[in-house]
């Protein structure tokens, strides 16, 4: 029997573990009934009621597995791992348990897949959220897309279903921190993608766990990952106000020959050291976050480690 594997990641949701578990088996035993699936939720460590509502939610359904975390790896992380112990034909690669990504879009996700294409996508193309946010994100997907080197889809997230031909491509990947989408869009199959769009919703339950430093740390991963046009600006932008300096130079050097006295530049002098010393600053912290991120995938650390699991064999 064809199968469905859906992956939840989830980090102190007790309001809506129980609620994402049921939507998505109504939907599957409603809307698809011929069809085997399997909703693999993966725990942060979270600490409040999290972990209970999981166990029993496991216990009463066996088509529910769970992985419980050593601690808390972030979304991305934890979501790749949890990849590996996907046994189904067809993979939902992320479906967060507060449900703004909408479960009722998976049978058209299935029906798409079995049509034969091998990514299906789905994306925002409204928000539910505050204007800053959404203009913040809306800015940084269009950003990414321009600068990277393949083609990441804007308005894409990890809300994908995935044929096991690409989901066992995606797995062979080695990264430390994978932004996921990325790796999708890079292994290619554009011409057997369907790209169905949706309104990402509110969240059904709670608040947010996904605090801004994350969200921060996430787009920089993104951007590192994918594009090494920064750096090439940053070269680009050195060499310009090198030629300028040393242009300034000259004219200062020509101007002290000729008047034989030193100009009362004093001022200019300090503001041009402390904007040549913010911009020197500026790229090399910039490079650090490059070497940071090959320091950590040479380490070859594991990915997550998980304490336990349930209803999973390895």
């Amino acid at each position: 029997m064809t199968k469905i594997s859906i992956v939840s990641p989830c980090f102190n949701e007790e309001l809506n573990v129980a609620a994402c578990c049921e939507r998505v088996r109504g939907i599957m035993e409603q809307e698809l009934p011929g069809l085997d699936y399997e909703h693999i939720f993966v725990d942060n460590y979270s600490t409040d009621g999290t972990l209970d509502i999981l166990r029993r939610l496991a216990a009463d359904d066996y088509r529910v597995k769970v992985i419980l975390n050593s601690r808390n790896y972030g979304p991305f992380r934890s979501t790749f791992n949890a990849l590996r112990s996907a046994t189904g034909d067809a993979v939902l690669v992320m479906l967060p348990v507060d449900m703004q990504d909408p479960p009722e879009l998976i049978p058209q996700f299935v029906r798409l897949w079995q049509d034969g294409k091998k990514i299906v996508r789905g994306k925002r193309v409204s928000r539910a959220e505050g204007f800053v946010m959404r203009t913040v994100r809306r800015a940084y997907y269009r950003f990414l897309h321009r600068l990277a080197d393949i083609d990441i889809p804007v308005d894409t997230a990890e809300f994908q279903l995935l044929d096991r031909q690409v989901l066992d491509a995606l797995l062979q990947r080695s990264d430390h921190y994978p932004y996921i989408r990325g790796l999708i869009a890079d292994i290619g199959f554009a011409n057997e993608t369907a790209t169905v769009p949706y309104q990402w919703r509110e969240r059904h339950d709670g608040f947010s766990k996904n605090r801004l430093i994350n969200l921060i740390d996430q787009g920089l991963n993104g951007v590192i990952s994918f594009t090494s046009a920064p750096l090439r600006v940053g070269a680009l932008v050195g060499f310009v106000l090198a030629i300028l300096s040393l242009a300034y130079g000259t004219i200062q050097l020509v101007l002290n020959l000729i008047n034989d006295t030193a100009p009362a530049g004093i001022a200019t002098l300090i503001v041009a050291l402390f904007f040549f010393s913010g911009v020197q600053l500026f790229f090399i912290g910039l490079l650090g976050e490059y070497v940071a991120a090959i320091h950590q995938q040479v380490r070859r650390g594991a990915q997550v480690i998980e304490r336990e699991t349930i209803n999973i064999e390895k």
